[in-house]
């Protein structure tokens, strides 16, 4: 087995770790990737996050299985492209083990087959390659709050059974505060031209619609697509970085930002 342990290699991206919810207990992940440059690159993305710790990563697929019995992990980013497994079929050997960690796949697989199958082997998340440390970190943070409430949720009714299959383990009710710095009129505006986008938009796009910078409309775009209002895709140009793209997916905004008491 190849799987390691420790920090970080001093060659990878590095920046200062967002800060976990107040409490939060840490979440042992298990880094799968055959290629070991990007292995290290997701390794320190994972350790960006609060309360995300790496335990190790494995190349392979038989790796993978003895990483997990003796690390035992929380959660396993799996890429498909193993050189000995097709990753997905590291799942069923990883339950049949006896092991119940959550498993988010990370890979360059756009097969409807291979989405299809990760569903029905119950994985997570499913991010495919290339992406952003953003597109992480947004999966992450939602794995984590997912994974507290379904630790925190007692079932005293089929409405607790609702609420959890939904992926929310609290009554509907206003939408949280913005973030610190934000303003309900300017969520509003970004909100409004989300909605009535023929399509997606880019953050310079909606900054000519709503009449703020570029960087505040990157902000207030990635908020509501951490929140779950707004989904990302990445377009490709001939040279360069790709360009994040928002899309409207309907949710809390509007009124109800107002009703959370947050200017």
């Amino acid at each position: 087995m190849t799987a390691t342990s420790g920090t970080p290699d001093a060659t990878a991206p590095t920046a200062a770790p967002l800060k976990a919810p107040p409490g939060a207990a840490p979440i042992g992940v298990l880094v799968v990737d055959d290629d070991f440059m990007v292995a290290r690159v997701h390794r320190a993305f994972v350790e960006r996050v609060e309360p995300f710790r790496v335990l190790g990563v494995a190349g392979t697929g038989e790796q993978a299985l003895a990483a997990v019995g003796e690390l035992r992990p929380d959660l396993v980013l799996l890429d498909l492209y193993l050189p000995d497994v097709f990753g997905l079929d590291v799942i069923p050997r990883l339950r049949a083990a006896g092991h119940d960690c959550d498993v988010m796949v990370i890979s360059a697989a756009r097969e409807a087959d291979a989405v299809r199958g990760a569903v029905r082997h119950g994985v997570v998340d499913y991010l495919l390659k290339p992406f952003e440390f953003e597109d992480l970190r947004v999966r992450l943070q939602r794995y984590a709050v997912q994974r507290g409430r379904l630790l925190g949720t007692v079932v005293r009714s089929q409405a607790d059974v609702d609420r959890v299959l939904a992926g929310a383990a609290a009554p509907a009710g206003p939408a949280p505060g913005l973030p610190k710095g934000m303003s309900v009129e300017t969520a509003e505006l970004v909100e409004r031209a989300l909605r009535e986008a023929d399509g997606s938009l880019s953050a310079s796009e909606c900054a000519a619609l709503t009449g703020i910078s570029r960087v505040s409309a990157r902000r207030y775009l990635e908020y509501f697509h951490t929140v779950g209002s707004a989904e990302v895709s990445l377009r490709y140009g001939v040279a360069g970085r790709p360009e994040r793209r928002y899309r409207f997916r309907g949710a809390v905004t509007g009124p109800e930002l107002r009703r959370a008491g947050r200017p």
